[in-house]
């Protein structure tokens, strides 16, 4: 399983995840290019550990693990994926 990032996020990238991720899981980051013209950050669902670090330290309670999005939010899921597959040119 995994988590993802839901529209909470969106124009509110505090970046709180990024900081206590142990395996590098959620961009852009601050230090990304990326990250200027992103609206939202992303968690990569292949290098996602599952730790849950990221939930609870999200001020706006947008993270979740895969199988407890809320169905309004399920389309997240794969904006997540699909982001990464963008920087491995997939």
């Amino acid at each position: 399983m995994t988590h993802v990032i839901a529209a909470p996020c969106i124009g509110d990238k505090t970046c709180a995840c990024v900081a206590v991720c142990p395996v590098d899981s959620i961009h852009p980051t601050p230090e990304e290019a990326a990250f200027e013209y992103e609206e939202m950050l992303y968690i990569d669902p292949e290098s996602c550990i599952d730790c849950g670090l990221c939930v609870d330290e999200c001020p706006k309670n947008a993270v979740f693990p895969d199988d407890e999005l809320p169905d309004k939010w399920k389309p997240y899921r794969q904006r997540n994926s699909e982001y990464f597959k963008r920087l491995l040119g997939g």
